[in-house]
């Protein structure tokens, strides 16, 4: 039977009948887990953690867990690996949880959002502010239980074919984004689509599309991105904090004793704090590169269209947050702390970067 089949039935089986799904592989004393991912084969940064996760966790465990790690397609098809966890066809996923809007729009407030928290602050709200708990009831709905693993830290705007110099330049625009920042764009006129990486470079250098945001300096350029398109814009307001997420399925996830899920937790969090250290010293040596062949034009989005920007973005976050009682009680939350937060950071961190470009 295809995987497809497999997911297609999964799906008719979670929406009807109830059913057990085989527990991971036993030997021995040694578990064996399936981990999908949403990333092409070695791709830097995104396929490169989900592995590193995995031996961490082995190390960690004496090898009595060990993860089998999967690119896309390799198991499941990109953009599949939800479904397939929460149905037990895979035991977890490396991914994005932006992609499963469909499921719930409120996986953004885990993800990404639109002048939202940076990755310390997202951190912050999930461990300390309540994110957590707010998150597992959001995912008890799908059978899946999710760990920030990952972060990218801010992003940049995107790549463009032409200069962006007002709010209707984007009318007709063909873009590649996801998340409540292609929501954005849609609201000022683009045609947005959502693509998984393996085929952003073709489609923008085809002409197919007339520009793609992907992540930073580090791994556009690893795609070839600057080959394509001359005009790079910042900040990236739609993610300036973007999570990659452990996405377990909770049947695997409770059969853990409370030391395995603590080494799990630890784990993740280790993982998380590592590649945002990553992403941020790859993309400053990319960025200096990009800055040094002068062929790229780096440019900042006009304050009038960030201002619009974030007029719309409001708007965007407001709906999203009113999708039901629960994702309400997540906007709420996240919120209330994010006000919190800015008070702290702008007399903090802000300050002191304001006063840093002074000398």
């Amino acid at each position: 039977m295809r995987r497809r089949d497999i997911l297609s039935g999964a799906g008719s089986l979670a929406a009807g009948a109830s059913v057990s799904f085989p527990a991971p592989a036993i030997a021995q004393g040694i578990r064996q887990l399936k981990m999908v991912t949403d990333w092409p084969e070695g791709l830097s940064g995104f396929h490169a953690s989900a592995v590193q996760l995995a031996q961490t966790v082995s190390d960690a465990t004496g090898g009595r867990i060990r993860i089998d790690v999967f690119a896309a397609g390799a198991f499941v098809r990109a953009f599949e690996t939800f479904d397939a966890v929460g149905a037990g066809v895979a035991d977890m996923y490396h991914s994005f949880e932006g992609y499963f809007e469909k499921k719930s729009p409120a996986y953004h407030f885990f993800a990404a959002t639109p002048f939202g928290f940076t990755a310390d602050e997202l951190f912050a709200w999930v461990h300390y502010g309540g994110g957590q708990e707010l998150w597992d009831a959001l995912g008890s709905q799908f059978s899946i239980k999710s760990l920030l693993c990952c972060s990218t830290g801010a992003q940049m705007g995107g790549w463009y074919s032409r200069e962006i110099k007002s709010p209707e330049a984007f009318k007709g625009l063909r873009y590649r984004m996801a998340g409540p920042g292609a929501e954005v764009l849609r609201r000022l006129g683009a045609v947005v689509l959502v693509m998984p990486a393996g085929e952003i470079m073709q489609s923008l250098a085809s002409g197919a599309i007339d520009g793609s945001e992907w992540n930073g300096p580090w791994l556009d350029m690893e795609l070839g991105l600057h080959k394509a398109a001359k005009y790079y814009y910042y900040p990236g307001f739609h993610e300036p904090g973007t999570s990659i997420v452990l996405g377990i399925n909770t049947r695997v996830w409770e059969s853990f004793d409370a030391h395995d899920r603590s080494i799990i937790e630890a784990a993740a969090a280790s993982e998380y704090t590592r590649t945002l250290a990553e992403f941020n010293a790859k993309n400053a040596l990319a960025l200096r590169k990009l800055r040094d062949e002068g062929i790229v034009k780096i440019l900042k989005f006009d304050d009038a269209l960030l201002k619009t920007f974030h007029a719309l973005s409001k708007e965007v976050m407001a709906e999203i947050g009113s999708g039901d009682e629960l994702a309400a009680k997540i906007y709420r939350s996240y919120e209330q702390f994010r006000t919190s937060m800015a008070n702290w950071t702008g007399i903090s961190e802000g300050a002191y970067l304001n006063s840093r470009s002074l000398g």
